[in-house]
């Protein structure tokens, strides 16, 4: 395997937030000691609930917003360093969820496309032209629509100029937002193949952001269980979904939808709410809702610990439970 080009290691992101006239600030723990590797050609998947922190991450990834705590880097450069920082920035590209909002509706296409171009280089306008035709053409549309407004394209075929947009400045990362969930299904096939083909012809790393578990087995390499701002289990695909070892884990695979009437009776039903990150729970995170957790698991924080099949699992009973589904 190549080498990695983007390494996070313990990235936390805190947010002040003031709750009223009389009670001050709190913090905000949206993301806490995430660690985990991008490679060129390769797919990380993330995955939870909403207000687990995935766009947090994707926000710093992208360089958007600075960790609080931790170390990001691409290619061993600091992303935080003042030096490094704008050189950086064409490294790594995104693609938003909604292909309606993430184009501006007053600009033609070509316009849109020529615009990083216009900003982080001095090529010609003649010359952007030419690179924004020729991308339209790279991602399945026709070159003559670059004079066309967003509004006469269909939702895939927004969803294809975000993706032609994010790749017009030669990127090898490419944060995925959830880039097909507000698609047809019909149309999500053929946007997960443009991706896969683009990924295949450009040696991309993509993070892939998403809430459909179906979807992240189809595309991801490794995947990103995360909670209420924590990574609870990362591992290989194939590992993730055949032995997962977190009873969050768990808990979002057995809500997967199936057409075997026999998984319906494993379904894992969670209780109740996922904790404000204002204040979270003591000790596990999960343990509120968690259907292994005992006093211990309020009482202190699980270490991260590798598995037989090669994840990385924060749990204080995962052995028990491995071993009931042995």
């Amino acid at each position: 395997m190549e080498n990695a080009i983007l390494k996070a290691e313990n990235l936390s992101r805190h947010y002040s937030v003031k709750q009223g006239l009389l009670k001050g600030e709190a913090m905000v723990q949206a993301l806490a000691d995430a660690s985990f590797s991008l490679y060129p050609g390769r797919t990380l998947g993330v995955v939870g609930e909403s207000g687990c922190g995935k766009s947090t991450l994707a926000r710093l990834v992208t360089m958007i917003e600075a960790p609080t705590a931790g170390q990001l880097s691409i290619d061993a450069k600091d992303v935080t360093d003042p030096s490094q920082k704008s050189a950086l920035r064409s490294v790594v590209q995104i693609v938003f969820q909604d292909p309606y909002g993430s184009l501006n509706p007053r600009q033609r296409i070509g316009s849109i496309l020529e615009e990083p171009l216009k900003i982080n280089t001095k090529m010609s306008g003649e010359e952007r032209r030419a690179a924004a035709v020729a991308m339209m053409e790279h991602v399945g549309l026709r070159p003559e629509h670059v004079e066309r407004y967003p509004h006469m394209f269909s939702g895939g075929q927004r969803q294809r100029i975000a993706i032609a947009r994010a790749l017009m400045l030669s990127p090898r990362i490419v944060v995925l937002d959830e880039p097909v969930s507000a698609l047809d299904v019909s149309i999500q096939a053929q946007v997960l193949n443009l991706l896969a083909d683009l990924q295949d012809e450009l040696g991309l790393a993509y993070m892939f952001i998403s809430h459909d578990l179906s979807v992240v087995r189809h595309v991801a390499d490794e995947i990103m269980v995360m909670y209420l701002g924590r990574v609870v289990e990362s591992g290989p695909r194939d590992a993730i979904f055949a032995h997962p070892r977190h009873p969050y884990t768990q808990a979002l695979l057995s809500a997967t939808p199936s057409v075997n009437p026999a998984l319906k009776e494993t379904r894992i039903k969670l209780t109740g709410e996922m904790p404000s990150p204002i204040d979270p729970p003591s000790g596990c995170p999960f343990h509120p809702r968690c259907f292994a957790a005992d006093a211990s698991c309020a009482q202190s924080m699980p270490n991260a610990e590798r598995t037989d099949e090669g994840q990385m699992v924060s749990c204080h009973h995962w052995r028990t439970l491995a071993a009931k589904l042995a």
